[in-house]
């Protein structure tokens, strides 16, 4: 079958064909090993002709092990054979306690692809392909053969899936039946079953960069009063005496502000009622007794205006409000264990905006504003109830309640985003991963505790933003260049890697890449990854449904595999439109020949499909939709005046589309072109 090596040409050798083309089919994509004294060289065939087979290098076995890459060249007297079972397992990997089954050969049918699980879990992996070329499926697969290995106890294993549309709860469900101690847990914004569990994030484990990011704060000047605000609600979370100081320092400062301006008293009046009616104390406040030389007065009286436009008490006034300021107050150091919740941030927002006097700079007045406005439209949104939390608790305790399912530990955690918009899933998945990232980074041991994020649609998040434009880094960037050596990795699933952080791209060591043809995404991945070959990248061109190339630190070479199909299987399906256009009934009854039935009788019509008037929008007699869903076709009468007579006894199928006669009466009809809820 193979002859001499004719020629080497840099990485290829050209072999002489001996054997008739017909029985050189089977040869494409073969492994074939140059054997010669002290060397066996890897080889994969690529073009068969009558004349030449082509035959790429990819590395050497030595010693009964395979090492990717070619330093020397085959020598011209090489025997050539196709691999033996040996080699091939050393490739294809070996299922044993420290693997899982990736799925099976794609050119050798009768060999599993495993992988060795530090190999492949211990850093970063990208799976990309397009929409219907089996990601989710090989996704749940993946996972599930994890835990489908008797020999592999993976009971402490952490694997977040980020699930942008709710495709996964079907597929773990029964991860319990393959051993005890294994279970599975359902995390989501909208409760259907009594196994689901409402997503939280207490609101007091947010830190500045996560609350930059939650009220879209797209300008530096921002930046600085979210963290003035932040300390403030940590320090007024202490309901103390240092507090109460803190407080009436703030106020005063306000005050002695607005009092030594260049504005006529009457203003200044005005803009010292305004900061006591927002900002006051028990000790600070209209009412506040003002001890003047044998006489007292309260604090709103002492700013009445003299026949000369001043304060009458104005020298009352200014030792008081200065005896509150407390310079050494701002050395205070905010609490590290403060609770608080979304309400008290905006109070100390407010308190902020006001005290610091902002509202004396016309543009930070207006950057100041739009946060409050961002962040009161959250608070009187269902988003709020995502950030509520009843007590303090550490980023450990959050974690571990994250996990918790009753007294038994989750493996598999899914995070359903299914019912929040874009923007907010972008924002949650940034402030969870963030989380894991700071808790990881505090262990004394590093990756002690690993923790894998799946991000399902990782599009959606791992963007190209302006992250790092405002806050010095996007928390996706970070985890990709810092992650591993903590024991945060990232599994990024996507159809359009080129929507992808290059960065994150870049720190991927491994790769399953399912059929992708858009130019662009496929330009990309050659782009990010210089060392990927031509031949990988025009492999996953013609892929099948369910088969990806697996290629990277994971895998001695890259490999075509067959994944199997997961069970359960996500609910991952594309739209059957032929079902969904499927006539509902027997159609076969149904005669449209010129309006006619079968024997004389009542019309029956069926509306067909129409939208759904808009709420809100006027209806009348004809044109009104209810929403109470018949099971069974709405018939229309026979009305007089009607040319069309219908036969005795003639039904149309529900489903079957007849327009009403233009002539006669005409009677209004129901619609029925939504299918019952089930």
């Amino acid at each position: 079958m193979f002859g001499n090596i004719k020629f080497i040409s840099g990485n290829v050798a050209h072999v002489a064909t001996i054997a008739k083309a017909e029985e050189m089919g089977d040869l494409m994509n073969v492994h074939v090993v140059f054997e010669a004294p002290n060397q066996a060289i890897l080889g994969e065939v690529e073009e068969v002709t009558d004349e030449v087979i082509k035959i790429r290098f990819l590395g050497e076995f030595m010693d009964g092990r395979y090492v990717s890459g070619v330093i020397r060249k085959p020598v011209l007297s090489s025997k050539i054979r196709t691999i033996n079972d040996k080699e091939l397992s050393a490739i294809v990997g070996v299922y044993d306690e420290t693997t899982f089954k990736l799925g099976r050969s794609s050119i050798y049918t009768d060999y599993e692809v495993c992988a060795d699980i530090n190999n492949l879990f211990a850093n970063h992996m990208a799976v990309f392909g397009n929409t219907g070329s089996g990601k989710s499926c090989g996704v749940a697969r993946v996972v599930q053969n994890i835990f489908s290995n008797p020999k592999l106890v993976s009971y402490n294993a952490n694997i977040f899936i980020f699930d942008a549309y709710g495709e996964y709860k079907t597929a773990f469900k029964d991860l319990g039946k393959l051993n005890p101690n294994y279970s599975y847990k359902f995390i989501t914004t909208n409760i259907q079953e009594e196994t689901d569990y409402e997503l939280k994030i207490p609101f007091h484990l947010l830190n500045l960069d996560d609350l930059t990011i939650l009220l879209q704060a797209d300008k530096h000047s921002q930046i600085p009063i979210l963290e003035r605000a932040l300390k403030l609600t940590k320090i007024f979370s202490k309901d103390d005496e240092v507090a109460e100081k803190y407080k009436n320092h703030l106020i005063a400062k306000a005050l002695v502000a607005i009092l030594y301006s260049n504005q006529i008293t009457a203003n200044k009046k005005n803009e010292i009622f305004k900061v006591l009616e927002v900002c006051h104390t028990n000790d600070f406040n209209f009412d506040s007794t003002i001890q003047g030389l044998g006489y007292t007065r309260s604090l709103s009286e002492c700013f009445e205006i003299d026949s000369n436009g001043n304060f009458g008490e104005s020298v009352l006034i200014t030792n008081y409000i200065l005896s509150h300021v407390v310079e050494e107050l701002e050395m205070t150091e905010e609490p590290v264990n403060a609770f608080y919740s979304m309400r008290d941030f905006a109070a100390a927002l407010e308190f902020t905006l006001i005290s610091e006097g902002f509202q004396n700079n016309e543009q930070l007045y207006d950057d100041s504003m739009l946060l409050k406005v961002r962040l009161n439209s959250i608070i009187n949104s269902k988003i709020a109830n995502i950030y509520k939390c009843d007590t303090y608790i550490s980023y450990e305790t959050y974690i571990a309640s994250l996990v918790a399912v009753g007294n038994k530990k989750a493996q598999v955690i899914n995070m359903n985003l299914e019912d929040i918009d874009d923007t907010q899933a972008k924002i949650i998945v940034k402030i969870i991963a963030r989380i894991f990232f700071d808790f990881c980074k505090t262990r004394k041991q590093r990756a002690q505790i690993p923790f894998h994020l799946f991000l399902e649609e990782a599009h959606r998040y791992v963007q190209k933003d302006a992250d790092v434009f405002l806050i010095g880094y996007n928390i996706f960037d970070r985890i990709a260049k810092e992650g591993r050596k903590y024991g945060v990795l990232l599994n990024i699933i996507s159809q359009r890697p080129v929507e992808i952080s290059e960065t994150v791209i870049a720190q991927c060591s491994n790769f399953l890449i399912f059929k992708m043809t858009h130019p662009k995404d496929i330009e990309y991945i050659r782009t990010m990854l210089p060392n990927i070959s031509a031949d990988v990248i025009e492999k996953q061109k013609i892929l099948q449904p369910g088969n990806c190339v697996g290629f990277g630190g994971a895998f001695k070479l890259p490999m075509v595999i067959k994944m199997e199909m997961p069970n359960p299987a996500p609910n991952s399906n594309s739209c059957d439109v032929n079902n969904c256009w499927k006539v509902q009934g027997n159609a076969a009854n149904a005669n449209s020949n010129n309006g006619q039935g079968n024997n004389g009788g009542g019309q029956a019509q069926v509306t067909p499909s129409m939208p759904t008037p808009q709420m809100g929008a006027p209806t009348n007699a004809a044109s009104h939709v209810t929403m109470a869903l018949p099971s069974k076709p709405q018939l229309m009468p026979a009305t007089e005046g009607n040319n069309n007579q219908g036969n005795t006894g003639g039904v149309v199928s529900q489903g079957m589309a007849q327009m009403p006669p233009q002539q006669g009466n005409s009677v209004p009809v129901q619609p029925n072109f939504i299918p019952p809820v089930s």
